[in-house]
Formats: C-alpha cells, sequence, structure tokens
C-alpha cells in the first residue's frame, strides 16, 4: 500500500488548535482594545463635564460675572493679553442668552461664554474663534454647546439653568456618564438625555422616553451648571 505524498498532508488537531487559540487571542485583545477606547472616551467626556463647570465658577469668582454675559467689548479686552482677539461681549443682564436651537451653533452670548472662558485661561483653546468653530469638540466627535433654555422637557419638570451639552454621545457611553455624574436615568436628575440623529448636532429638546438609554442610539445629553 501506498504512503501519501508528504505533500498532501493535512494539519494536525494540535496545529489547529493553536491557531484556533493565537486567532481567539488576537479577537480577544482587539474587543479589549475597543472597550478600553470606549472607557477613555467616557472618561474624557467626564472630565470635560466637570472642567467646564469648574471654569464657569471660576470665571464668576474673579470677575464676578457670568461667562458670556460679561460685557461690553470693549470693556473686556482693555484687560489685554487674549482679550484683545475676542470678538464678542454680553449685556450684563445676569443670563447666558442661549436657545435650545443655539445650543450648539455658537450664536446668542454662545460665542461669547466660550471666548470669556478662552481669554480668562480657564480653557483652552483661541479666544478669536466664532460661531461654531469656538464650541469644543467632545470625545464623540459631536460639539459641546451651552443653553440657558428650559429644556428636557420644557415646562414643568424641565431642566433648568445654565446647561452644558454635548451632541453625538452614543448610547452606551451616554448611560454610563450619567451614572457617573448623575442618576443614570435619561429623564430625570441633572443629567438628562435627547434622543439624537447620527452625524448631527441635535438641539436638547424631549427627554427619552421608558427612563432607558438604547445603546444603539445616539443622544445629546445635558447636564446643569
Amino acid at each position: 500500500m501506498k504512503k501519501r505524498a508528504r505533500g498532501q498532508e493535512g494539519f494536525t488537531l494540535i496545529e489547529i488548535a493553536i491557531v484556533l487559540v493565537i486567532i481567539g487571542l488576537i479577537l480577544g485583545g482587539v474587543l479589549k482594545g475597543q472597550e478600553l477606547i470606549e472607557n477613555s472616551k467616557v472618561k474624557n467626556a467626564v472630565k470635560d463635564l466637570e472642567g467646564v463647570g469648574a471654569a464657569y465658577y471660576s470665571y464668576v469668582d474673579r470677575y464676578k460675572r457670568l461667562p458670556g454675559d460679561d460685557g461690553p467689548l470693549g470693556t473686556l479686552q482693555a484687560r489685554g493679553g487674549d482679550w484683545v482677539n475676542i470678538t464678542a461681549g454680553g449685556n450684563n443682564d445676569g443670563i447666558i442668552a442661549v436657545t435650545a436651537a443655539q445650543t450648539f451653533t455658537g450664536a446668542g452670548e454662545g460665542t461669547a461664554f466660550w471666548q470669556h472662558l478662552k481669554a480668562s485661561g480657564f480653557i483652552n483653546g483661541n479666544p478669536g474663534d466664532t460661531g461654531v468653530g469656538a464650541l469644543p469638540r467632545n470625545a464623540f466627535n459631536g460639539l459641546t454647546g451651552l443653553t440657558n433654555a428650559l429644556v428636557m422637557p420644557a415646562g414643568a419638570g424641565g431642566l433648568a439653568g445654565n446647561k452644558i451639552c454635548m451632541s453625538q454621545v452614543p448610547g452606551k457611553a451616554a448611560a454610563a456618564i450619567d451614572a457617573q455624574l448623575d442618576d443614570g436615568l435619561p429623564n430625570s436628575g441633572s443629567l438628562r438625555a435627547t434622543p439624537g440623529v447620527s452625524g448631527a448636532n441635535t438641539a436638547p429638546g424631549a427627554v427619552v422616553g421608558g427612563g432607558v438609554y438604547d445603546e444603539g442610539a445616539v443622544y445629546t445629553i445635558c447636564r446643569t451648571l
């Protein structure tokens, strides 16, 4: 009886097992890497939300006025330094006037808010940036904005006061951020969520129905300062 030629021999069970183990290790490493990246983005978002809040209160403590509402422009530019580069001042009425629709546009006193925090050195960035360009990018490639409108929902039970908002936040990340900073529910507490559209900077408005985050969805989240 003829022996099979060596070139026709197949893989042994041990060789196949080794290959499967290697593939499993590679896939496990990829998945673990993705998880680490997602966790890093959540941590950055939490840090940014808390950082803007700290910058806001530091500004009020130093200047006794609200960033964005501080003004007029000429008085601010007279402070010198980075202040000469800003282009927007407020009206000193004690309100940072930014509607819900203006949250991610820089309209109203939105541009002034970010310019003032940058010029004062409380956050990084070019104090001369205007409009959408003045708004920081968040960890999820969305925007970070501010609004004073009564939102989520509008009217009774809505989220009042000055709020920092982030757009394009994936559902899984939004749930994690909410759990770290508030009660973990999208429709209650000091942090709330509005269903968004992927790739769009959805203005804050209606809260999530059912009180549960959909990990496959995208949200705009807002937190009171």
